[in-house]
C-alpha cells in the first residue's frame, strides 16, 4: 500500500444492480429488463430500497428512450422509476449504454456514436438535474471485446482493427457524455466500471498473458490519459490502426472516474495452456503464433483465482483513485452466493481499513440474469436468479436478500454455510462406488461430510438428513457433499423421527441449523393393511419433528406427494387445489402437512412425485431401459398422468429454498406432464431403443390394492424453479452411473416393472412373483 495511505473510518456503502444489458445480435435486441419483467413492474424499487441499500446501479439507456434521438425521447418510464427511487431514498447510478451498440443507425464503429451519445446524455442530466452518479458506458473493455474481437455482438468484428475502433468510441463517448452532463450539473460523478482479472500461462505463452495483463487496463488507461509513446500498448494500437492525433487527444483531454469500478467474476481470470488436448474444444483459440485453450483459472486450479482483495488492490495503486467492486454476482448454487459474496465483503472492508479508499460493494444481478451462460447470444431461457427470484408470479427474496440487508444495515451477515469455502476454494472432491453401495457392499454412500472450515472459522453446525437408506435421503447427502454442506445422514438406529425422546437427543447431540426429513414410509399398496405404521412414519414423525424444531429455532423441510389429490381434475393441481386422497398413503400424507404447518408455520412442506435419477437402479427410467435394451417388452400405465421428478433438480431446488427461508407448501417437479408408458417411450426415444416395446396397459390391470388417481400433475402457483422434464431426461441420459442390470429374463418377455425380471412369472399385474409378494410396485409403474 501507498505509505500515504490512511486507515478509513465506517464501513463501505452496499449498492446494488440491476442486469440491464441491452446488446444487439444481427438485428435482434436482448434486453434483461424486459425479460425480467421489470420494464413493467415499477413496484420492485420498493423491495429493492427496503434491502437498505444506498446506490443503485440503475439503466436509463439510449436505446429504450430515446432511439430517434433526445428531441423524440420518451421519458415516461424513467420520469416514474428515478422520481420513486428518489422518494425511497436511493440514489440511483444511471447507465446510459449497457454492452449496448446503441440505436439501429449507429455502431460501436461509428465515428458520429460519441457526439450522439452526449447529446442523449446532456437530455438526461437537464431532465433529471438532481442525479449526480453516471455510468455512460458500462463495461467498454469486455463490450469492445465481444463485438470487435469475437464477433458476439454487434457489430460482429473479430479482429483487432475493429476491436481497437469500438476501445476508441466507447472511451470518447465516455468522455463527451460527461463533459455534456457537466456542463448541466457540475457535481456529476463518472462511476466508470470494467470487469478486471489475471491471465495466467504456462511459460510458453507467458508473452500472451503479458499483452492480455496491460490489455484489461486499455478503457481505463485510456480515460486517465496514461497511453502514452512508453505505453507498452502504444504500438499495437497503431498497428490495429488507431491514430496518434487520437491517441493523442486522450491524453489532452483525460477524463478520470470519481469511483473505478471493478467487476469481478469467477471468470475474470483466465489461464492459457498450448496443450489443448487437456481442454475442450470449445476453449481452443490462438493468435497469430501459437495455438491454446483459454479456460477460466477456476475450473482448473483450486484456490488460485486472484481474489476480491488482489483485483481491488491493483485497481487502487495504479490509479489512486477512490475504487469499489461495481458488480458482485455468481451465477451458482445458493450457499455459493453467499460465500462469493462474503469474501468480496470480507476484501472491501480489510482494504477500507488498511486505508484503501474503497466505497461500495455492488451486489450484482438484483433481479438475475438471463443467458449469460451463453454470453447472451440468443434467449435459451438459461436464468441465475440474483438477490430476487423472478420465476415467481412477484420478485421472491432469496438468501441474498437476507444477506444483503444484514450487511447493509449492519455490516455483518451469519450462516453455518459460510464457514465452509466456496467450490474454487475447496480440495474436498469425495468420491464413493455408489454401484457397490447400492448392491449392499455399503448401505450408505455418505453418513458425515464436515468441509475443512474456512481460516478463521470453527466447524460448521450441520445440516441433519434422515433418510438414510432411501433415494432421496441418498440423494441429498450426496449433493451436500458436493455444495460442500456440512450434514449428519441419519437412519432411524440414529434417530427415530416419531420419537420425542429420539428427536430430542439428536437435535443436542449435533446441533443442526437445519433439517431436511427424508424418511417415511413409501409402500402404498402395503399402507392399506398397514395404516397404523404408515401414519406413525409419515405423519406423527414429521409433525414430531416439527414440534422439535420449532422449540430450538432449527429449519425444517419435509416432504408431501401428488398422491394427495384425487385425480378428478384435467389441469395440473397447485398448492391452493383441494386435497382428497384415494388411499392411506396419500391420508398420511395429507395429515402430515395439516400437523407439520400446525407446529411449525415456517416449515417448507414440498409436494412432489414419480422419482427418477441417475443414482439407483429401482427407478422407473432406469428399469424401464434396461428391459428395453435386452429386447423385452415393458408394461407401464397408459391411463395416469404425472409430473416425474428428478431427483438431482428437487434435491438442488430445496437445498436453495432451504437457505431463503421458504415456508409453506410448494409443489417442485419438472415442468410437463406425461404417462407413465410416454416417460418410457420418451426415454427410449433419447437413447435410440424402440419405443413400440412399451406395452401401455390400464391402470386397473395392474391389480394394485391402493387406488391411484388417473391425474395427479402438478404444477405451482407460487414459482416454477424446475427445468422442463425433457431437459431432465437428457441429463438423467448424460449423468446415470449405473448401468442398466443384464437381466436373465429372455427376450420378448414382459418385464417386471420394479425390477426389470420376468413378469410373465407373475400374476398378470406388471410385477414379477418376488415383487408382488413384497408389495413393490409403486415406483415403477406410477404410485
Amino acid at each position: 500500500m501507498s505509505e500515504n495511505s490512511r486507515k478509513l473510518d465506517g464501513l463501505p456503502e452496499v449498492w446494488g444492480g440491476m442486469e440491464g444489458t441491452v446488446n444487439r445480435v444481427g438485428d435482434r435486441y436482448l434486453d434483461q429488463m424486459k425479460r425480467s419483467g421489470h420494464w413493467e413492474r415499477i413496484e420492485d424499487l420498493d423491495l429493492i430500497a427496503a434491502l437498505g441499500i444506498k446506490a443503485l446501479r440503475y439503466p436509463v439507456l439510449w436505446e429504450h428512450i430515446a432511439p430517434r434521438g433526445p428531441h423524440r425521447a420518451d421519458w415516461t418510464w424513467p420520469d416514474a422509476r428515478l422520481a420513486r427511487l428518489r422518494q425511497l431514498g436511493v440514489r440511483p447510478i444511471v447507465g446510459l449504454v449497457h454492452h449496448g451498440s446503441g440505436p439501429r443507425h449507429t455502431s460501436l464503429v461509428d465515428p458520429a456514436f460519441p457526439f450522439e451519445l452526449a447529446q442523449y446524455a446532456r437530455a438526461v442530466a437537464e431532465r433529471y438535474p438532481w442525479v449526480e452518479d453516471y455510468t455512460p458506458v458500462n463495461e467498454p473493455l469486455t463490450t469492445g471485446r465481444f463485438s470487435g474481437l469475437y464477433g458476439h455482438w454487434y457489430p460482429h468484428g473479430k479482429d483487432y482493427p475493429t476491436f481497437a475502433r469500438t476501445m476508441i468510441v466507447q472511451c470518447r463517448a465516455i468522455v463527451e457524455a460527461m463533459r455534456a452532463i457537466r456542463e448541466v450539473n457540475s457535481n456529476a460523478r463518472l462511476i466508470q466500471t470494467e470487469d478486471m482479472g489475471r491471465t495466467y500461462s504456462t511459460p510458453h505463452l507467458a508473452y500472451q498473458a503479458e499483452f492480455e495483463n496491460h490489455r484489461r487496463w486499455l478503457s481505463l488507461d485510456l480515460l486517465c490519459g496514461r497511453i502514452d509513446r512508453q505505453h507498452p500498448l502504444w504500438p499495437h494500437l497503431l498497428s490495429w490502426g488507431v491514430s496518434e492525433q487520437e491517441l493523442g487527444w486522450f491524453l489532452d483531454n483525460p477524463m478520470p472516474p470519481d469511483v473505478v469500478g471493478i467487476n469481478y467474476y469467477i471468470t475474470s481470470d483466465r489461464l492459457l495452456d498450448e496443450r489443448m488436448e487437456h481442454y475442450p474444444a470449445w476453449s481452443h483459440g490462438g493468435n497469430d503464433r501459437d495455438r491454446y485453450a483459454d479456460v477460466h483459472v477456476a475450473g482448473v486450479w483450486k484456490d488460485a483465482i486472484s481474489g476480491h482483495r488482489d483485483v481491488l488492490s491493483w485497481a487502487w495503486e495504479r490509479y489512486h483513485l477512490p475504487v469499489a467492486f461495481t458488480e458482485v454476482h455468481l451465477g451458482c448454487t445458493r450457499e455459493d452466493q453467499l460465500r462469493w459474496l462474503g469474501e468480496a465483503w470480507d476484501a472491501v472492508c480489510s482494504l477500507r481499513q488498511e486505508g484503501v479508499d474503497v466505497r461500495a460493494l455492488t451486489v450484482w444481478s438484483l433481479l438475475g440474469a438471463y443467458d449469460w451462460n451463453t454470453l447472451v447470444t440468443a434467449e435459451r431461457g438459461f436464468y441465475e436468479p440474483g438477490v430476487f427470484d423472478m420465476r415467481s408470479p412477484r420478485p421472491r427474496p432469496t438468501a441474498l436478500a437476507w444477506m444483503t440487508h444484514s450487511l447493509a444495515t449492519r455490516g455483518t451477515f451469519e450462516h453455518p454455510v459460510l464457514a465452509s469455502p466456496g467450490w474454487w476454494r475447496r480440495d474436498e472432491r469425495p468420491e464413493v462406488n455408489f454401484a457397490a453401495s447400492l448392491h449392499g457392499d455399503s448401505p450408505v454412500p455418505y453418513k458425515t461430510f464436515v468441509p475443512t472450515p474456512r481460516p478463521g472459522s470453527e466447524a460448521p453446525r450441520p445440516l441433519l438428513i434422515t433418510g438414510a437408506t432411501g433415494t432421496l435421503g441418498r440423494a441429498f447427502a450426496r449433493l451436500c457433499t458436493t455444495r460442500g454442506i456440512a450434514f449428519r445422514l441419519l437412519s432411524r438406529q440414529d434417530m427415530d423421527i416419531a420419537s420425542p425422546e429420539s428427536v430430542e437427543r439428536a437435535l443436542e447431540r449435533f446441533q443442526p441449523w437445519a433439517v431436511i426429513n427424508a424418511a417415511g414410509y413409501v409402500r402404498v399398496d402395503d399402507a392399506e393393511a398397514d395404516a397404523e405404521r404408515c401414519f406413525r412414519e409419515n405423519a406423527l414423525g414429521p409433525e414430531v419433528l416439527a414440534t422439535a424444531c420449532e422449540a430450538h429455532g432449527v429449519r425444517l423441510v419435509t416432504f408431501s406427494s401428488d398422491l394427495v389429490f384425487g385425480g378428478e381434475q384435467s389441469s395440473a393441481y397447485l398448492e391452493s387445489s383441494h386435497v382428497q386422497p384415494l388411499n392411506q398413503y396419500g391420508r398420511s400424507k395429507v395429515e402430515a402437512e395439516r400437523r407439520v404447518l400446525e407446529r411449525m408455520p415456517d416449515a417448507l412442506v414440498v409436494r412432489t412425485g414419480a422419482f427418477f435419477g441417475p443414482w439407483d437402479q429401482h427407478n422407473f427410467v432406469t428399469i424401464a431401459l434396461g428391459a428395453l435394451a435386452r429386447g423385452e417388452r415393458f408394461a407401464a400405465v397408459d391411463d395416469a398422468v404425472v409430473s416425474p421428478t428428478y431427483v438431482p433438480d428437487l434435491v438442488h431446488t430445496c437445498l436453495d429454498l432451504l437457505l431463503d427461508e421458504t415456508s409453506g407448501v410448494l409443489h417442485l417437479t419438472n415442468v410437463g406432464e406425461v404417462t407413465w408408458a410416454e416417460l418410457a417411450r420418451q426415454a427410449a426415444t433419447l437413447v435410440g431403443l424402440d419405443p413400440r416395446r412399451v406395452e401401455g396397459r390400464p391402470l386397473a390391470s395392474f391389480g394394485w390394492a391402493a387406488a391411484r388417481p388417473r391425474y395427479s400433475a402438478l404444477a405451482s402457483e407460487r414459482a416454477q424453479l424446475m427445468p422442463p422434464l425433457t431437459k431432465a431426461l437428457e441429463r438423467y441420459l448424460e449423468e446415470d452411473e449405473i448401468k442398466p442390470m443384464q437381466r436373465t429374463a429372455g427376450g420378448g418377455r414382459t418385464a417386471c416393472a420394479v425390477c426389470g425380471g420376468n413378469a410373465d412369472e407373475g400374476h398378470g399385474d406388471g410385477r414379477c412373483g418376488l415383487h408382488r409378494e413384497r408389495g413393490d410396485g409403486g415406483v415403477a409403474a406410477g404410485g
